[in-house]
């Protein structure tokens, strides 16, 4: 674990409301004078007021309220009609203007363990699913922040969620609310990931994402991209990395290439996108990817959005290419072994098929340069190959137009045994 950064003062609601009542008894000032005078006092001395109600004494503040008539549920004082009235009144208040605000007031007065307690006296039945789908949505508004998300791993939330997937894989509605739940409780804590990891959640996404296809659910994929993402700063050495492969080995990029089949037409296909550049962690999946015919359709799918002018379908699939060039140039570097596969699996073809379509993005023409440079630096047989499929042009087209291009261009040109390589 890294060095623990250093936290902004913290005041309890009860000191809070102690230094208000003060400046009414003792200074005599009116309410509001009290109430302006205590926020600014605090803030000045550095004390962070996230989650503290600052309404005037005697106001009722409307979250509290919604955490007051959850707590009712603990008694069977209130029906599911009523809960999920309330859930949706913490969704309005948590994913509204004041939405962060409102979501630190709810966490820091237990908010999150009360949804999860609901979650657990409910099972599955037909009446209960709209409780779930509010709940889940509002729980995933107050996981806002990793004092959030690890009040969440404390009161078992990850097998709390994984339990409502498993008892409701037919149901778009809760899967889809599930895995919001399961993107926002990953983000920035690296030991909620390990939890859902744990819990084979890559087991059970590959098996939902065969099951719900065309269209798929929007938010599976935030949550493959979100366990796939090294975003903890408190950790030196993220497990991410072991994560894409364990998601690779039981058939994910299989999954995501199949999504992006249907084309442009397809309303996953953005996120399909994105997700897959998030698995793409080294040479087996980049091959993998190929191999299933994922670079093939990643093409045609951007000659189909430039046609349809569809920007951005371009940018994410045009991302998505650099990403897998980026990792074969790194790959090749002063290793030929892995630069003759590299050629074998199609890599050259690749360089030559981007370059020649997309002319305009430059980070895809520098990372094609600088591929080709790593694959024909130890190769010579790797050289014969693309020149004789027509390298070069392309690669001086980028170094006359893109500016970041030049070097790479230059080299690239170089180590292809070019003698006017600096024209």
């Amino acid at each position: 674990m890294g060095v623990p950064k250093t936290t902004a003062r913290a005041i309890s609601q009860e000191a809070f409301n102690d230094l208000v009542f003060e400046n009414i008894n003792d200074l005599e000032m009116d309410p509001t004078e009290a109430l302006q005078d205590a926020i600014q006092t605090l803030t000045l001395q550095g004390v962070d007021l996230s989650g503290i109600v600052t309404s005037l004494p005697g106001e009722s503040n409307p979250v509290i309220e919604c955490l007051e008539k959850l707590k009712q549920f603990e008694n069977e004082d209130i029906t599911l009609d009523e809960i999920v009235e309330v859930f949706d009144k913490l969704v309005e208040l948590c994913g509204g203007e004041d939405g962060n605000g409102n979501a630190a007031i709810a966490t820091k007065n237990g908010g999150v363990e009360l949804v999860c307690g609901v979650f657990e006296k409910i099972r599955s039945s037909d009446g209960s699913r709209v409780v779930l789908v509010s709940g889940l949505n509002a729980l995933a508004l107050l996981l806002h922040d990793v004092q959030s998300t690890g009040t969440f791993q404390n009161s078992n939330g990850p097998r709390i969620i994984i339990g409502i997937i498993n008892d409701n894989k037919q149901n778009i509605d809760v899967l889809n609310s599930s895995f919001r739940v399961v993107a926002s409780a990953a983000t920035g804590d690296e030991i909620v990931k390990d939890s859902f990891m744990e819990l084979k959640v890559d087991e059970l996404i590959v098996e939902i994402m065969s099951v719900h296809k065309n269209p798929g659910i929007q938010s599976l994929y935030d949550a493959i991209r979100v366990l796939l993402t090294p975003d903890d700063n408190r950790v030196l050495a993220s497990q991410v990395y072991g994560y894409a492969r364990k998601f690779a080995k039981i058939g994910i990029t299989d999954a995501l290439v199949d999504s992006l089949h249907t084309g442009l037409s397809s309303p996953d296909l953005v996120s399909a996108c994105i997700t897959l550049k998030a698995t793409a962690v080294n040479d087996e999946i980049c091959k993998s990817i190929a191999e299933k015919g994922g670079i093939d359709v990643v093409l045609k799918c951007i000659d189909d959005s430039g046609e349809q002018g569809n920007t951005d379908v371009a940018k994410v699939c045009c991302s998505l290419l650099s990403k897998i060039m980026s990792i074969i140039s790194v790959l090749s570097l002063r290793s030929p072994e892995n630069a003759a596969r590299a050629i074998e699996a199609g890599a050259g073809d690749l360089a030559i098929q981007a370059m020649q379509k997309f002319p305009a993005a430059h980070q895809m023409q520098r990372n094609s340069c600088l591929m080709i440079r790593n694959l024909v630096a130890r190769n010579p047989e790797n050289r014969t190959i693309l020149l004789n499929n027509g390298i070069e042009k392309h690669i001086r087209k980028a170094k006359q137009t893109h500016a970041n291009c030049k070097e790479a261009a230059t080299d690239a040109l170089r180590d292809l045994g070019l003698d006017s390589y600096n024209l």
